[in-house]
């Protein structure tokens, strides 16, 4: 009885070894104890009674090794129910995993795969390492939950650690189930990939997934897919930019595809990659040609400014510093942008317009009409500004009135029409009032001078 009470409830390391040859000395001296009396103990019983001797000792004997196997079973069964309740809390690790990010899941479910390939290797025989195979299928179905949702760039990192169990743990138990991975995985990344063509902020980029696909997968239907994709991407852009009602969101959109394609390194893309940077020069044109038409004159001028020096070499570099110079002038005197400057300088007669600077500081000369252009003339070093406000002194200021000599200048030659001049004195420096339009009628058969000056007030 004192045995029973402390074997039992049967658990998985069974009853401590001291504790039975304690019982087994026990039982010897009990035996040996039963001897020595039954050899000194003279009874008078019948025939019946010796004749249930020896089927008591049977029974006796029986329910000690009847016992023995009963508790080896229950062991056994502790042992299972161990194993299973390891299996148990991997299961609930790899659900826990579920919605996770997978830099966070990818620690939990590690823990996971080590109890199922410990099960499934070292305990293979139990029900738990029975149980394995199936577990692993429910693991590889809730880790690319992602691509079965469609949510592909998300699917991407899942996948790759499905593919590369294959490398890290048991073979046998995996089966074929790394190589089931590939076609998801490439299509993943050919989606992803694709998404982010146009888009500069994607994580990850569109070069790193496609690029990634080409050299992983280079032989899949999804790899042959690149090529037509990017080109469609590159042309749908193209096709519309002189007719688009914002040709800047377009040519930004190209400028990202450009940098994805330079960034891929397939050679079946160079086409692509040369049409995309065309794209992008075109773009930056009629990006330019739009602000200036919607009275966005400031980025108008530094749109055309950036391409003229980006592309020197190009038809249009001309007709977008053009474009920069009436932006300029627009900006402070709306009338100037009516219209673009026209991309090429009329023919015929040209007049005579002589400009000579009185006054202190280098000082820029900006002019658009029939004819656009920018001249600058140096400082005159003996002038001053004259007194103001004009009106309340009564008196009209003669500029330009000394030696011609005296004054810097430079002489346009203008065909006949209307012009909008800016002056802009001090460069970069230049202030509210060192900053003045005008407007000039060049007409045929005439002559002109146009001095400029500064005054100290207003």
């Amino acid at each position: 009885m004192a045995l029973l009470v402390l074997a039992l409830p049967a658990d998985v390391d069974g009853v401590p070894a001291g504790l039975l040859i304690g019982y087994g000395a026990f039982l010897l001296l009990a035996a040996a104890d039963g001897a020595r009396r039954g050899l000194r103990a003279t009874l008078s019983i019948g025939a019946s009674f010796r004749r249930l001797a020896l089927p008591l000792a049977v029974v006796l004997l029986a329910v000690p090794a009847g016992g023995s196997l009963a508790y080896g079973a229950a062991r056994d069964e502790a042992k299972e129910q161990a194993l299973l309740e390891r299996l148990s809390a991997a299961d609930a690790q790899v659900k826990s995993a579920d919605g996770l990010a997978f830099d966070k899941a990818e620690p939990i479910l590690a823990k996971a795969l080590d109890e199922y390939e410990d099960l499934g290797t070292n305990k293979a025989g139990s029900r738990a390492g029975k149980l394995v195979p199936a577990r692993l299928d429910a693991y590889y179905e809730s880790v690319s939950a992602p691509y079965e949702k469609k949510t592909y760039c998300e699917a991407i990192a899942p996948l790759k650690h499905l593919r590369g169990l294959g490398g890290t743990f048991d073979k046998d138990l995996l089966g074929a189930r790394p190589a089931k991975t590939d076609e998801p995985l490439a299509h993943s990344l050919y989606e992803c990939g694709t998404a982010a063509l146009a888009v500069a902020t994607a994580t990850p980029t569109a070069a790193a997934s496609l690029n990634e696909l080409l050299g992983t997968f280079p032989k899949s239907a999804h790899a042959t897919r690149v090529e037509p994709a990017v080109r469609a991407a590159v042309k749908k852009r193209t096709d519309v930019l002189d007719s688009a009602p914002d040709p800047c969101v377009l040519t930004v959109e190209l400028r990202t595809l450009r940098t994805t394609l330079n960034d891929m390194t397939d050679a079946s893309l160079e086409g692509i990659t040369r049409e995309a940077k065309e794209g992008v020069q075109r773009g930056d044109f009629a990006c330019g040609t739009d602000q200036f038409k919607d009275k966005d004159y400031d980025d108008a001028t530094k749109t055309m400014t950036e391409y003229a020096k980006e592309y020197p070499d190009s038809p249009q570099a001309a007709h977008a510093r053009s474009i920069a110079i009436a932006a300029e002038i627009a900006d402070e005197e709306p009338a100037a942008g009516k219209s673009l400057p026209p991309s090429e300088v009329p023919g015929g007669a040209r007049m005579i317009l002589v400009v000579s600077n009185d006054g202190p500081g280098a000082v820029d000369l900006l002019y658009t009409g029939p004819m656009t252009g920018k001249v600058t003339l140096k400082t005159c070093a003996t002038c001053t500004k004259y007194p103001g406000p004009i009106l309340s002194q009564g008196k009209k200021i003669k500029a330009c009135q000394g030696p011609a000599s005296k004054y810097p200048k430079t002489t346009l030659l203008l065909p006949a029409g209307d012009y909008h001049f800016l002056q802009k004195r001090g460069g970069s420096l230049t202030v509210a009032g060192d900053t003045k339009t005008s407007k000039v009628k060049i007409e045929p058969g005439y002559s002109y001078t146009n001095c400029l000056y500064v005054t100290s007030g207003f």
